[in-house]
């Protein structure tokens, strides 16, 4: 994990005009369901704050590529749930983590809408509570209003230790 995250911070350190599209594959893949249990990046997108902070990168076009690949991960996973419900657990790589979607399900039973925001910001909830809120039939609009409004927050907060920390001790 470390070598690839040292291949892309000095990838998009070289290509900047690139930094904004790979912010969004990194945040996308982070929040879909099944590309976040195999490859998290969460780390990579830290490092692309610092990145930002040692001034390679401008971070309102990357903050602007990971707030819309996270939120479009997360409409996927919603709409995967509703399309295939709980036959989805069926495939791997879910299969592989039986008590996964349970623990989201049970996550987003208590918290509903609420929920699906602060369900980003927890780890491996982050891509299973948007399609246990799929399985579950939450209503789109409210889905949407929790996704956006939580990926943009989840992009800055990602991003802003780097891209201020350097600034503020270098």
């Amino acid at each position: 994990m470390m070598a690839l995250t040292h291949h892309v911070l000095g990838f998009i350190s070289a290509h900047a005009a690139w930094g904004a599209p790979l912010a969004f594959l990194l945040a996308f893949g982070e929040s879909l369901v099944v590309i976040s249990l195999i490859l998290p990046t969460s780390a990579i997108l830290l490092g692309v704050g610092a990145v930002i902070g040692a001034g390679a990168l401008e971070f309102w076009p990357i903050w602007a590529g990971a707030s819309l690949g996270a939120c479009v991960g997360d409409w996927l996973s919603f709409w995967v749930g509703r399309h295939w419900g709980k036959d989805i657990l069926a495939v791997w790589p879910l299969r592989l983590y039986p008590d996964l979607l349970p623990r989201a399900h049970r996550f987003f039973e208590r918290w509903g809408v609420s929920g699906v925001f602060f369900g980003r910001f927890l780890g491996p909830l982050r891509a299973t509570v948007p399609l246990a809120a799929g399985i579950a039939g939450m209503g789109f609009v409210w889905f949407q209003v929790a996704n956006v409004a939580s990926g943009l927050i989840w992009a800055a907060a990602l991003l802003a230790p780097g891209a201020l920390g350097l600034h503020l001790f270098g």
